[in-house]
């Protein structure tokens, strides 16, 4: 018998052969308490990753923008001044259980920004007054009626009056400016129509209910407008200028990506040409805020009746110029490019172009930040035009610059050059769409004239900044570049 029979007879499931000089260590497997334990483990572990993740999350998001902390804060301290009249026994006595309805104001009408407060405070108050006047009239004349019209009164007018309020919120300047208002309205009158008490008991109810939420709207307003207020108009503004430089940095981000080498594109590509995906998405924040602000007061530089209509316009501007340049950056990421020998030929044209088009933008948003007349931006537009010229010039010459190069060069192999440079003229025409919406909105608003001394610093900046970008590629001194533009130009 071998030595395998013997093993199976003896009842051997397994063997391990360990060679001379090793060791083996051998692991029994865990028992049932011991698989529970290590799965308890295991999820404590999961739930404080899961934790940590989220507590990071909410720091990043409170770093990131600390007047959402302090937003928070405020709410706390506009429910804690008007739980008062629970906590205060004259008070809570004055308006009774009407109390509630300053809370709830607080919690309804308590926006971010103070124009959404005064937006829901001033739709919330007028919209409680007139339904409760309304309800009041008509339960006057329903008690006036008999008992058997009574109930076909208040019912046919909360129909009717419900049917034309809902109605009214398809209407757009309706819908932008009182649709918060309607809706309590609706709620209002529905309340004060079924509410079923006797005349003199409805009016000392309204008058309660009038109070205590004119105290909400006061102390929303109050603690909105005087701890570190956050203004819609101001929020406007700045989203206006930021996605002013953002597009700016794509169009200049795309030319450089587009006539980098190959390597080099795929190694790093410009972060900031993405940019105009904000500039795309920012509608529904604009009209947003430009509804809100019309509704706050003057306040720093904002004048009472600043013109915040001018800036959705001058916003629709940009995004058609960001769709130019949605397009310019497909062209980076295109599978048919054109050999690097043909791009070489309209290289430094087209980034001069570029760099142009986004020192427009750049003093344009300059311009609109300080809310002043820019010396400059005729200058930098009249020089992005002349750039456009010489693109257009270049392309001009490009068949014979391609029949001069070595090797086999055709048109066809320039085609997706000439699509780059067709964008690029056409984002600097729509870029004087941009800079015709900034003149409309410093007529409009009345922009000042700036300093001289603000336009010595512009001049320094743009000396830094945009004067290296005309410059010649030659390797003579300045002094003789500048003695050859003017022969140059002519």
């Amino acid at each position: 018998m071998d030595a395998a029979a013997r093993e199976a007879q003896s009842g051997l499931e397994w063997r391990v052969t360990v060679p001379e000089g090793a060791s083996v260590t051998v692991e029994y497997e865990a028992g049932l308490a011991g698989r529970a334990w290590a799965w308890l483990v295991s999820c404590v572990a999961v739930l404080g990753a899961k934790v940590s993740g989220f507590a990071r999350k909410v720091w990043k998001i409170g770093a990131d923008d600390p007047r959402r902390a302090v937003h928070g804060l405020k709410v706390g301290l506009a429910l804690t001044l008007v739980s008062v009249f629970y906590y205060t026994r004259p008070l809570y006595d004055g308006v009774g259980g009407a109390a509630m309805w300053a809370i709830m104001t607080v919690v309804v009408v308590f926006e971010y920004t103070v124009g959404g407060s005064m937006y829901k405070g001033f739709n919330r108050a007028v919209a409680t007054a007139s339904a409760g006047l309304l309800g009041l009239g008509v339960s006057w004349v329903a008690s006036k009626s008999g008992d058997k019209l009574e109930p076909i009164i208040t019912s046919g007018s909360l129909f009717l009056l419900a049917a034309a309020a809902t109605f009214s919120r398809f209407i757009p300047t309706v819908k932008a400016r009182f649709d918060y208002g309607v809706t309590i309205f609706i709620l209002t009158y529905s309340l004060v129509a079924v509410s079923g008490y006797r005349v003199d008991e409805l009016l000392a109810l309204a008058q309660q209910r009038l109070v205590t939420i004119a105290v909400g709207i006061f102390i929303c307003l109050a603690v909105t407008v005087l701890v570190w207020p956050v203004w819609a108009g101001q929020e406007l503004h700045l989203l206006t200028v930021r996605n002013m430089e953002k597009l700016a940095d794509s169009i200049e981000g795309c030319v450089h990506d587009y006539f980098a080498a190959e390597a080099e594109t795929e190694e790093k590509r410009e972060p900031k040409s993405e940019g105009y995906k904000c500039v795309l998405n920012s509608k529904a924040s604009e009209d947003s805020q430009r509804n809100l602000a019309r509704w706050e007061p003057a306040h720093g530089k904002f004048g009472f009746r600043h013109p915040y209509g001018q800036y959705p316009k001058l916003g629709a501007a940009m995004r058609h110029c960001s769709y130019c340049v949605e397009t310019l950056h497909s062209c980076v990421n295109a599978e048919v490019q054109a050999p690097d020998h043909v791009k070489r030929l309209l290289a430094d044209v087209c980034a001069r172009l570029g760099a142009q088009c986004a020192r427009v933008l750049k003093e344009a948003s300059r311009s609109v930040a300080a809310l002043t007349v820019s010396r400059e931006l005729d200058l930098a537009a009249a020089e992005m035009g002349t750039a456009v010229h010489e693109l257009q010039c270049d392309l001009r010459d490009l068949p014979f610059s391609l029949a001069r190069e070595p090797g086999e060069a055709s048109l066809i192999d320039a085609m997706p050059l000439f699509t780059v440079a067709s964008l690029l003229t056409e984002i600097s025409a729509r870029i004087e769409a941009i800079v015709d919406a900034v003149d409309t909105m410093a007529n409009a608003a009345g922009f000042k004239q700036q300093d001289d001394d603000d336009e010595k610093k512009g001049d320094a900046e743009m000396k830094i900044k945009v004067h290296p970008l005309n410059e010649s590629d030659s390797d003579e001194p300045p002094e003789n570049n500048r003695s050859k533009q003017p022969s140059e130009q002519a």
